[in-house]
């Protein structure tokens, strides 16, 4: 079991709330507004947990494993695609663009952290996994490499994403600790067919 890391709660509903860290390296702002969906409808989307209890777990994650990543890689080459998911932010990324009719992103609530431990109206969690996730790449590395250095490492992911090595990595830190891996088909299905390297090096 790994202890939580000690999160300022004083600051969660106050202006100031922008210039909080999660991490030894990243500031509340950054892991809530970095998606592209964010950026094209910000002046329409609360990016900010409502529950106390995402910030703690967002702190973990950054604890646990993007810090020591950016250790070791550098923050000159650590680049955030995905971190925390609003409940604003998820309506917008379920509707279509008005150009091209696409989604805006994709938004699997249940089961891929990204909303944390944020509750529905209703009183229940969106995904009752708990914990955070975020995606994210490493400049001039490949995510194969990436993944392999992680488990190298044996950082206590509860869930990893492998996309393709030009592509960010989606991961997760939770109370389950899983350890999880998986990619995915060309229809986007998951899979663990082709990991079993991986598989056997956890």
């Amino acid at each position: 079991m790994h202890d939580s890391c000690s999160y300022n709660s004083s600051k969660v509903s106050n202006p100031g709330m922008m210039e909080v860290k999660v991490g030894k390296y990243l500031s509340l702002e950054e892991f809530c507004t970095c998606s592209q969906t964010y950026q094209k409808y910000a002046e329409l989307i609360n990016p900010f947990p409502q529950n106390e209890a995402s910030l703690r777990a967002i702190a973990d994650l950054n604890q646990w494993i993007i810090d020591p990543v950016i250790d070791f890689f550098g923050r000159e080459n650590f680049q955030l695609t995905y971190g925390f998911c609003s409940s604003d932010l998820k309506k917008f990324l379920e509707k279509k663009d008005p150009i091209t009719g696409l989604k805006n992103g994709r938004v699997a609530p249940e089961i891929d952290q990204h909303l944390a431990c944020e509750v529905k109206k209703n009183g229940k969690y969106y995904c009752a996994r708990l914990g955070a996730a975020c995606d994210f790449l490493i400049v001039n590395c490949g995510s194969d490499r990436l993944v392999e250095w992680i488990l190298s490492q044996e950082l206590p992911f509860d869930s990893l994403y492998f996309y393709g090595k030009n592509r960010p990595i989606h991961i997760s830190y939770g109370p389950q600790y899983k350890g999880d891996i998986w990619t995915f088909t060309p229809g986007g299905q998951p899979t663990k067919k082709g990991l079993e390297k991986w598989l056997t090096q956890k």
